[in-house]
């Protein structure tokens, strides 16, 4: 299975969370990320370094070795006008990820909820946990 991952499971992921099951998750063959969203990744792990009393460097280094494969905006910008169109209302920070999840015909990994109406294969963490083999 691929997988264009949102900004909130990486997050997620880098914290210690279930995400980082997935990542590591045998039939998970690749993720594949915008770099807009990565940008956000490393923006929020330093928040959330401060706010749950982190070490800031660690945090930046687990966001920093994610094992996801970025995708210039270059290869997907043809897709971000429809992306706009489906999703732009609902979350603008969403365009991203739904353009490049377009442009590869892969599902999206959020647990963000607007993508229940972009017309793409959406799974949340907890449903991946379900669907993947222990």
């Amino acid at each position: 299975m691929k997988l264009v991952a949102d900004a909130n499971v990486l997050l997620s992921a880098v914290l210690g969370g279930r995400a980082a099951v997935i990542l590591q998750h045998p039939e998970v063959e690749g993720v594949f990320t915008a770099e807009a969203t990565l940008a956000e990744v490393q923006e929020y792990a330093a928040q959330l370094a401060r706010k749950k009393r982190l070490p800031m460097d660690v945090v930046l280094m687990a966001a920093a070795t994610l094992p996801v494969t970025l995708v210039e905006r270059a290869d997907y910008e043809p897709r971000i006008t429809e992306a706009r169109r489906r999703i732009g209302r609902r979350d603008p920070d969403d365009v991203e990820i739904l353009a490049l999840a377009l442009h590869l015909g892969l599902p999206v990994w959020s647990n963000d909820s607007d993508f229940a109406d972009a017309g793409v294969e959406w799974y949340t963490t907890a449903e991946l946990l379900a669907k993947l083999s222990p």
